[in-house]
C-alpha cells in the first residue's frame, strides 16, 4: 500500500453555489494524517465539521450533500472526486456558504487549486479495502456492482433517449492522477432545457448557466463552445462516481460496473459495501484509520 497524502499548503478560491445560487468560500488546508476528509461550515459566526462518510449522507438528490443535525453542505462530489482522483488522504474543507461552488461545473478547478497548493506525503500507511466478493445494488433497469479485483477499475454505462447523448461507456483502469486530470476531471454537469423550470419552481438551479453547466434541448447542447469531448456525459458520471466513493472513509480496490447509474445509485453501493463488513477485508490494518473503524460500528444518527 501507498502512504498517505494532504496537501502541503493553505489554498482557497470562491464561486457561486449550482443549487443555492449563493455566493461562497472555499478553503483547502492540510490535515494530520489518519483524519481523513473533514468539510467545516463555517458561516454565521460557528463551525461544524462534517466527515465526509456515508454516516452523514443527506440527500442524493440532483447532488451529493452531507449533515450533520440540521447543518448541511450540498454539492460536495466534484471536489471530492478531485481528491480521490489525485490521491489526497487528508484534508479539512471550510466552505463559507450551504455548498460548494460550482466553478466551471466540473472538477477541473479544484483539481487546479490542489496542484496549486501542491501534496505532502506522510509517513503512514495508506488504508483500503478489498473486495472477497460482489457486492451489487438494483433499482429496476439501473444497477450498480463491485466486484473483487487486483486493482481500481470502473466500467460505466448510461443510456439517454436523446440524440446528443444515446449510449455511452467509459472504462477506466487503476488509479492514475494524470490520467483522471486529462480524461475525466473536465467533464461538466449536465441538465435538460425543459426541466429548468421545474427546478427553479423547486428551489434549486439557481445557480446555473451556461458558464457551468451542459443544457440540452430537444436537439441537441445549446452551449455556443459545444462538448469537450463526444462522451462527456458519461465521463461526467464517473467523475460523480469517484467523488461519491470518498464516502466510503477509505480506498476501495474493486472492479465497479454501472448501468445508468447517479448519485442514489453510488451512494447505496457505499452503504452497502460498509454494511457488509463480511463482504470485504481490510488492507493496511495495522491501524485503521478513523472513518473506517466507524464504517463498521453502528451508525450514529447525524
Amino acid at each position: 500500500m501507498q502512504t498517505q497524502q494532504t496537501i502541503a499548503e493553505k489554498v482557497s478560491c470562491t464561486g457561486i453555489g449550482l443549487h443555492s445560487g449563493a455566493p461562497v468560500q472555499l478553503t483547502l488546508l492540510p490535515a494530520r494524517a489518519d483524519t481523513g476528509i473533514v468539510i467545516v461550515r463555517s458561516d454565521g459566526g460557528r463551525s461544524v465539521e462534517i466527515p465526509a462518510h456515508a454516516k452523514f449522507i443527506a440527500s442524493s438528490r440532483l447532488a451529493t450533500t452531507l449533515g450533520r443535525g440540521a447543518d448541511t453542505v450540498r454539492t460536495v462530489e466534484h471536489l471530492l472526486a478531485a481528491l480521490h482522483g489525485l490521491g489526497v488522504d487528508n484534508a479539512r474543507v471550510v466552505i463559507e456558504g450551504p455548498e460548494l461552488p460550482v466553478m466551471d461545473g466540473s472538477a477541473a478547478s479544484f483539481v487546479y487549486l490542489v496542484r496549486s497548493a501542491g501534496l505532502f506525503a506522510q509517513p503512514e500507511r495508506r488504508r483500503g479495502l478489498r473486495l472477497r466478493r460482489p457486492v451489487e445494488v438494483r433499482l429496476g433497469e439501473r444497477w450498480i456492482r463491485a466486484e473483487p479485483a487486483r486493482e481500481f477499475r470502473i466500467s460505466y454505462a448510461i443510456d439517454f433517449e436523446h440524440p446528443a447523448i444515446g449510449r455511452q461507456c467509459l472504462e477506466i483502469v487503476g488509479r492514475n492522477p494524470a490520467h483522471f486530470e486529462r480524461e475525466v476531471a473536465g467533464a461538466r454537469t449536465f441538465g435538460f432545457l425543459r426541466q429548468v423550470k421545474t427546478l427553479w419552481d423547486a428551489g434549486l438551479a439557481k445557480g446555473g448557466s451556461l458558464d457551468n453547466t451542459l443544457v440540452l434541448d430537444d436537439e441537441g447542447v445549446i452551449n455556443p463552445e459545444g462538448l469537450r469531448w463526444p462522451d462527456e456525459f458519461v465521463r461526467h458520471k464517473v467523475l460523480d462516481l469517484y467523488g461519491d466513493l470518498m464516502l466510503l472513509g477509505t480506498w476501495l480496490q474493486a472492479h465497479i460496473r454501472v448501468e445508468r447509474g447517479g448519485h442514489a445509485l453510488h451512494l447505496a453501493l457505499v452503504s452497502e459495501i460498509l454494511e457488509s463488513p463480511a463482504a470485504w477485508r481490510v488492507l493496511g490494518r495495522d491501524h485503521l484509520n478513523r472513518a473506517l473503524v466507524s464504517a463498521v460500528r453502528a451508525p450514529e444518527a447525524p
